[in-house]
């Protein structure tokens, strides 16, 4: 007798569109281990390739944007895409042809999360010349956006040092037409303080999310991994409506499972550590 063979199981994919760092800190292979620690089978579309270690970024060089939509456009096409996270872009004509692309999934959930410029390294990770297009033509479709302070400075024009600050650049960018905006407090405030206060702008409202601060040494990859966090617990919700309730939901577990991963950042050599999960 034969066996009777099972239905093939089906799996959600997140996509990430980002930059290639080869030492596997931040990038789309930072990217991919959040995915996995989401539950979700994860794709990546590059934008732009470095040269780069833990020991800091040396240089940046943008893939050509056709070649990142024809990347990207295909896996949406094929794949169960059911959350999109976007990183580093490179260039002004990355940020407006995936702006255009994504434009043509307006049901596929999007966070936002575009590095500027290096935690140790001089080169860009997105030239200065492209803050207008991602204010006006990504930014409108992002169901969250995610920044640290010096990115809400860039974007709103104003300095973001303080928890206040936060809550103004908050309310700034979701005029963009973000859906929300998280603006992340690892900097904000006085250092010695016991809480990391994230700021979160949704819906009308502006609520601070706390967080035990930890001390310890520099740690490479934390935004692109919270954002991917986010993206991958989103696609978990397979065929579920992104309300404000899930979507906080999903901010809130990615919040707990990176600063557990904060807290067990390993040392691979050059400087700063990395998460793993």
């Amino acid at each position: 007798m034969k066996a009777a063979v099972g239905k093939t199981p089906c799996a959600p994919c997140a996509l990430a569109i980002g930059g290639l760092d080869p030492g596997g800190g931040a990038g789309i292979a930072a990217d991919l281990r959040a995915f996995t620690a989401a539950g979700v089978f994860g794709c990546a579309a590059v934008t732009v390739v470095t040269v780069q270690s833990t020991a800091g970024l040396r240089s940046v060089r943008a893939i050509p944007a056709k070649e990142v939509v024809a990347q990207a456009g295909e896996v949406l096409r094929h794949q169960r895409v059911r959350a999109v996270k976007v990183g580093a872009l490179g260039s002004e004509a990355n940020v407006r042809a995936v702006a255009r692309l994504l434009a043509r999934y307006p049901g596929v959930p999007v966070v936002v999360d575009t590095p500027m410029l290096p935690t140790r390294g001089k080169a860009r990770l997105l030239a200065g010349r492209a803050l207008a297009a991602l204010r006006d033509e990504l930014l409108p479709r992002a169901t969250l956006l995610t920044v640290n302070a010096d990115e809400a400075h860039a974007l709103v024009g104003e300095p973001v040092r303080t928890v206040g600050e936060a809550h103004d650049a908050a309310r700034a960018l979701v005029k963009t037409g973000a859906r929300a905006v998280l603006v992340k407090g690892g900097h904000l405030g006085p250092a010695g303080g016991p809480s990391a206060i994230d700021v979160l702008a949704l819906g009308g409202e502006v609520v601070e999310l706390r967080s035990r601060r930890l001390r310890m040494p520099p740690v490479h990859g934390t935004g692109c991994t919270l954002a991917s966090l986010i993206a991958g617990r989103l696609a978990a919700r397979t065929g579920a409506r992104v309300d404000a309730a899930g979507l906080v939901a999903a901010i809130r577990w990615a919040k707990r499972v990176h600063h557990a991963a904060l807290a067990r950042a390993v040392d691979v050599g050059g400087g700063m550590r990395v998460l793993v999960f």
